[in-house]
């Protein structure tokens, strides 16, 4: 059998390398992500070691099988040497191997190609070519890991990345603040992403704007690294240099962390893989530093989490509900339109979501309100949540295009733009020795002697608006916010910069793990209840938190201790570092 995973083809033509669900499917995959176009196809070589007839699966799906819809939108053909293959591709209920055909292969050399039908989001995880029709391949969990494993060849043990003094997982604000702050404070650090790009929410492929303030006072050094960064997106070379200019800091795109080794309650290594070549690495260091927004390490290393509302009993929120939930805030996708001076057409999409007049939103883009998942999990359901977007913002702008009765006000304008990234807002919470509340956000005080990253954003609760709510029941994609101001009755994002009383402050032990001795975290992953967290998890004051995490991982490695041993002995020497 040979193997051939989809994310290393030479040429991805005009499919996009989707790896947000790695996790849950097992893999990354290209998508022909065309918004009702089809795409440009995707190619590359393979050496198939004998002459004959081959049998071709596809490892794929009809990512609209949830919602049982008749039409298949993401089917793709697969071609060998130019000769397509007899079976139309991504019908499937879930993600499984289907059975594209067979070729005769004459050569050892093959060009394979992935020919989009349709334009909206068929997905290719890897292509089996198999002299027997009838095999069993897995198609999931760790015997599918080792059978991909086994066919490219990676028998061995990962690639030894170094030992480092501090490894960050994560390169969002909060990951760029921990590991340049880090290797400015002297320390060896090891940045690891997921994606090709670094800034996370606030990268070109979410952009997300950056809110909240920096180089607050009483503090007025955190916010340094962030505030020379800042909004990454609108200045991705600059980011790019900032980071290569740092001669202690290595920095891994591409790299999904997926496994970690502990001995006793400290983690001594993290392991990657590198998202095209398959290739894994192993990076040992004293210190971590969890900044994956989905708490990844801290689930993988056993760290006590939450997910959800907690009730108004135990915590004493006025905002919490009366009783614990797994609601969450929800995902968004960005996407805007462009007049292109003539009329352009877009297809009825039949299996996307279906809109009336009074139903539908009349608007030519969305953001940050077009919100959906707020009562899935956000991790292991992250694909679906996605998908169902997908649906929503295809099927409103179909019905704009060709059934509205204002459609002459939408004929000139073509769908430009629409991220395939979701922007996350909560998932999984790491718990620190501080899980801190409503009630420590409110009053003209700091209660605890460790408070030093200030939080100028207001409690900020979504919830779906009541016109999506009439009609979609259960199934919301647009939101609304409802913001809560502090005891002074305005709004934290206005307060001037120079009061004399800070909106609040979050304190040093929400940024370490309670279980994980040599953990820490830094973005929307703190210890924080959910209501809290609707105000820290603003990019700004994550990076502040990250860059706060850098120092303390500097102290750690100066006195050989954990990050709780900061707090306990040496407070008032990270306390000096910030001020």
């Amino acid at each position: 059998m040979v193997l051939v995973e989809a994310e290393s083809f030479e040429v991805k033509g005009g499919w996009v390398l989707d790896q947000q669900f790695i996790d849950q499917m097992g893999s990354p995959f290209l998508m022909a992500h065309g918004m009702g176009k089809p795409v440009a196809d995707a190619s590359t070589s393979v050496t198939i070691p004998e002459k004959g007839i081959w049998h071709v699966y596809v490892r794929t799906w009809n990512w609209c099988a949830p919602w049982k819809t008749e039409e298949k939108p993401g089917r793709f053909h697969l071609s060998v040497n130019g000769k397509r293959l007899d079976n139309e591709l991504g019908l499937g209920e879930k993600w499984d191997w289907e059975y594209a055909g067979t070729i005769e292969i004459k050569e050892r050399r093959n060009r394979i190609a992935l020919h989009d039908l349709t334009g909206f989001n068929g997905r290719c995880d890897a292509i089996l070519f198999s002299k027997e029709k009838e095999v069993q391949i897995p198609n999931e969990g760790e015997q599918m890991y080792k059978f991909r494993k086994k066919l490219l060849g990676f028998t061995g043990q990962p690639i030894n990345g170094g030992t480092y003094d501090m490894v960050v997982v994560g390169a969002g604000t909060a990951g760029l603040g921990a590991a340049i702050k880090g290797a400015r404070e002297g320390l060896k650090v090891a940045l690891i992403h997921n994606r090709p790009v670094p800034g996370g929410n606030n990268s070109v492929e979410v952009r997300v704007v950056a809110s909240g303030g920096l180089n607050l006072m009483p503090y007025p050094r955190l916010g340094d690294v962030i505030g020379e960064i800042k909004n990454v997106y609108r200045r991705p070379a600059h980011v790019d240099s900032v980071i290569a200019a740092e001669k202690n800091l290595s920095f891994f795109p591409n790299m999904h962390l997926f496994d970690l080794e502990k001995k006793e309650n400290k983690i001594t290594s993290v392991t990657a893989r590198d998202i095209e070549s398959n290739v894994e690495t192993i990076f040992y260091a004293p210190i971590f530093v969890d900044c994956t927004g989905d708490g990844n390490i801290g689930f993988l290393a056993g760290a006590e989490y939450r997910v959800g509302r907690e009730m108004r009993g135990e915590t004493r929120e006025t905002l919490a509900p009366e009783r614990p939930d797994n609601m969450v805030l929800g995902t968004s996708l960005t996407w805007w339109s462009k007049d292109v001076g003539h009329a352009t057409p877009f297809p009825e999409c039949k299996w996307a979501i279906q809109f009336t007049e009074e139903s539908c939103e009349k608007v030519t883009r969305g953001s940050n309100w077009w919100e959906t998942g707020f009562l899935y999990d956000q991790v292991n359901e992250a694909e679906f949540i996605r998908d169902y977007l997908f649906r929503a913002i295809y099927g409103n702008w179909a019905f704009l295009k060709n059934k509205s009765k204002d459609k002459a006000d939408y004929a000139n304008l073509d769908l430009e733009a629409l991220f395939y990234v979701a922007g996350k807002r909560e998932s999984r919470r790491l718990m620190g020795d501080i899980l801190l509340t409503q009630q420590d956000t409110e009053g003209a005080y700091v209660k605890y002697d460790d408070a030093f990253v200030t939080c100028t954003y207001d409690l900020d609760q979504h919830f779906p608006t009541p016109k999506n709510s009439f009609f979609f029941p259960g199934e919301e994609f647009i939101s609304t916010m409802k913001h809560y101001f502090n005891d002074l009755g305005t709004p934290r994002r206005y307060l001037r910069e120079d009061q004399v009383i800070p909106p609040f402050r979050i304190p040093y032990r929400c940024l370490y793990s309670k279980n994980v001795d040599n953990l820490f975290m830094a973005g929307r992953n703190i210890s924080v209840t959910h209501i809290v967290l609707s105000a820290t998890r603003v990019q700004e004051t994550t990076g502040m938190m990250g860059e706060l995490v850098g120092i303390a991982s500097s102290l750690c490695k100066k006195y050989n201790c954990t990050p709780r041993e900061v707090y306990k002995f040496h407070l008032k020497e990270l306390e000096s570092k910030i001020k």
